[in-house]
């Protein structure tokens, strides 16, 4: 593991209950940052599977602190302004500032355009997009004020850089939170903020095994039948969170202080093809 130094630094991770997230908010307390874990906890009408939840929540805040950081455990709806800007100044006055943004929160599912609710399109785009951008605002908004920069990571996909059947609306919005991610870069340059996003291929967490149970196999064999296998390396094997993590880490750190506005593949050469 690399070891970059986020000794005296606040991360702020959202959709930290399980999966990608947890391990981002670990990796950040392994470097030395305390960190803000906060979740939505709770149920979605659209998403068939089960999302992070309170107890989950509180596993992240104590893996943080067996790192030996402190950790300020927020149950968080990305989708709702008032919860966001609340949750900021929370953290805000809890650790005297916010150093990085990482957002991570997100949901995925599957529907064909042609067919799909508008219930499923909206809390899809509420929560991958307009979720970045008000977690991006609030943050935002407190690095130009504190004067001394800032880092943004946003978990885009390789379907932010690309298609495939069956997700047109995760498809959108993961290629909206490019568009943000380089907006925000030119927007903020001006006050020393990084703003970068990474696009994962397939990884092993409880959002995609959740999809798969919840949709079977055939959803993925759809999409594989379009794209073909999905992976340069390993083929059809899914990532891990901590690949993941570790490309947060970088852009999080000062050895990629003049990197921003990018979306970072970390797919296994699945876009090469």
């Amino acid at each position: 593991m690399v070891e970059y130094d986020f000794s005296g630094q606040v991360a702020f991770v959202t959709g930290a209950a399980h999966g990608q997230g947890q391990s981002h908010a670990q990796h950040y307390a392994k470097h030395g940052a305390d960190v803000v874990v906060t979740d939505i906890a709770d149920e979605m009408a659209t998403v068939e599977y089960d999302l992070g939840t309170s107890d989950e929540l509180a596993e992240t805040a104590s893996l943080v602190e067996d790192e030996g950081q402190d950790a300020l455990a927020l149950e968080l709806d990305v989708r709702n302004e008032d919860e966001v800007e609340a949750a900021v100044e929370e953290a805000i006055d809890e650790f005297g500032g916010i150093d990085i943004l990482a957002n991570n929160a997100g949901i995925a599912h599957f529907g064909d355009l042609v067919e799909m609710d508008e219930r499923m399109w909206n809390e899809m785009l509420d929560t991958n997009l307009k979720g970045v951008w008000l977690c991006s605002k609030h943050v935002g908004k407190h690095f130009v004020d504190q004067g001394h920069g800032g880092k943004i990571v946003s978990t885009s996909s390789i379907y932010g850089l690309s298609a495939g059947p069956g997700s047109g609306h995760y498809i959108a919005a993961k290629h909206g939170v490019v568009g943000l991610t380089k907006t925000l870069a030119l927007e903020l340059a001006d006050y020393d903020v990084n703003v970068n996003a990474v696009c994962p291929t397939g990884v092993d967490t409880p959002m995609i095994s959740g999809v798969l149970e919840a949709y079977g196999e055939e959803a993925l064999n759809e999409a594989t039948d379009v794209t073909g296998p999905w992976n340069l390396f390993d083929h059809d094997a899914m990532i891990e969170s901590r690949d993941i993590s570790e490309a947060y880490m970088w852009l999080s750190s000062d050895a990629a202080r003049y990197v921003t506005g990018i979306a970072l593949p970390v797919d296994a050469g699945m876009l090469a093809k």
